[in-house]
């Protein structure tokens, strides 16, 4: 097998590359909606009220990654996952380009759709495309998924400094167009670099008969036009976008693990891991619920209550975004050369999810000694160590979470077992839209104890739960 990418196959370095440029893209333009959308007119922004401001983002992150079920299908019964990659990639760069260029609400419409589908498609397949580089029991698989986690963080640190830096000297459309130039040079990259995949991702695991087309094609009419009427009739709105897509998730996901539990394309024994996978759901949706308050709450806490000046100087609310990558690639290594090293003597896999939910309580808490302050009054060294917890927390879950979803896939599931560990993601970004509806900057101490106490609460659950889980994985 080739090891030059530090030991690893040559196409991790392909996959690495797009989903940093992806990345790039996607966490610049996020680091600012939500400025853009609360942001008075003559600021620049559309004047939206807090509360509708932060249940957009959050409704627009479960979005990302509830298309991820459009994605996996895709791969796994049209496309493979390296064509659905590729044209997910182009979606992305057109939905920067309408955010940078159509003004005003039309153009957020427009641009978070196409985003947050090419968003779905392509993280679903490049994940699937990574674990097809390596054996089951090849031991160098979390840490591949490390490697490519810190891929990941390094588009994510440098697109809100970019975007951030933009949009406070010359305005958000420009932030928005840098994004479009930023998934532009990704996908120039991915073509330069495409062969090293060795023909990774070109099968179609359950091809769709043809047959069958017209009414796939007739139900995506439908659900877009349902989308439309309850616009128009206003039951969709902004205030209650991000409780819509929390719910929808929530249905999505009942209803795909029934499929493939109940599917006769799967084995007993992989029956057996999908149930064992079932808590571990549940911890990853409480962990994002938090961990995506970044976007939500900590975007606002950012520009209210946060003293970020340094040397005199006032860093951009939007930079703020950038220290948990910025975390992330300081120890993502540190991490994959832990768990390396480790071996066999690592903590399991249920286990990092019950370290990573209590890490996330533990880091919620920690605002309780800073809340109750002024505007500007919260220290940014505070907000540092709080990330930072954030930070060990993820990295003891979420690429973790992507390596095990990969593990116990079963064969004909592989990019739809993804995409539900994807789900977990997105009913918990909806989640932080919800929650963050909830903040209030006067009243801080109840909501942040409330979360912290809850995260606590249920990474004692899982950690319980971690024998029955382990014996269910390894009897599969």
């Amino acid at each position: 097998m080739n090891r030059r990418f530090f030991g690893h196959p040559w196409g991790l370095a392909t996959l690495f590359s797009v989903e940093t440029w992806e990345r790039f893209s996607f966490y610049g333009m996020q680091a600012i909606l939500a400025y853009y959308l609360y942001f008075s007119v003559a600021d620049g922004g559309l004047g939206l009220p807090k509360s509708s401001a932060v249940s957009i983002v959050g409704a627009y992150g479960g979005l990302v990654y509830l298309s991820t079920i459009v994605g996996a299908w895709l791969a796994d019964r049209v496309l493979g996952p390296e064509r659905t990659l590729f044209g997910g990639a182009v979606v992305i760069m057109i939905g920067h380009l309408c955010l940078a260029l159509i003004p005003g609400v039309a153009g957020v419409g427009a641009g978070l759709v196409a985003v947050a589908f090419g968003s779905g498609a392509l993280k679903t397949s490049s994940t699937v495309m990574v674990g097809q580089l390596y054996a089951p029991d090849d031991r160098r698989r979390d840490a591949g998924f490390s490697l490519y986690y810190m891929g990941v963080n390094i588009g994510g640190f440098l697109g809100p400094l970019v975007t951030g830096a933009a949009q406070s000297r010359v305005g958000f459309h420009l932030g928005f167009g840098l994004a479009a130039i930023g998934m532009a040079l990704g996908l120039a990259g991915y073509i330069a670099m495409r062969r090293q995949l060795g023909g990774i991702g070109v099968e179609v695991a359950n091809p769709l008969p043809r047959d069958q087309r017209r009414r796939w094609i007739a139900v995506a009419a439908g659900v877009v036009g349902a989308v439309v009427l309850a616009t128009v009739l206003g039951w969709l709105r902004a205030s209650n976008l991000a409780t819509v897509v929390a719910v929808v998730t929530s249905l999505a996901a009942i209803a795909y693990f029934a499929h493939i539990l109940r599917s006769p394309l799967i084995s007993p024994g992989e029956r057996r891991r999908v149930l064992a996978f079932l808590p571990l759901f549940g911890a990853s949706v409480v962990f994002w619920a938090l961990y995506q308050q970044q976007f939500t709450t900590i975007a606002v806490y950012a520009d209210s209550r946060l003293n970020r000046r340094v040397f005199g100087w006032e860093v951009p609310a939007a930079w703020v975004q950038s220290i948990n990558p910025v975390l992330v690639i300081v120890f993502a290594g540190v991490f994959a050369a832990m768990w390396t090293a480790l071996g066999p003597a690592q903590p399991s896999a249920p286990a990092k999810f019950a370290i990573g939910t209590s890490l996330m309580g533990v880091a919620f808490l920690c605002f309780l000694p800073m809340a109750g302050g002024g505007p500007g009054s919260a220290p940014i060294l505070g907000l540092v160590g709080i990330l930072a917890l954030f930070t060990f927390a993820e990295l003891m879950l979420s690429p973790v979470g992507l390596s095990l979803a990969t593990r116990v896939a079963p064969r004909a599931f592989q990019s739809q077992l993804v995409a539900l560990f994807f789900l977990s993601v997105a009913l918990g970004s909806a989640l932080s839209g919800v929650l963050a509806g909830k903040y209030d900057e006067h009243h801080e101490t109840p909501f942040f104890l409330t979360l912290g106490v809850a995260s606590l609460v249920t990474g004692a659950l899982v950690g319980a739960a971690v024998p029955w889980i382990n014996a269910r994985m390894r009897d599969g």
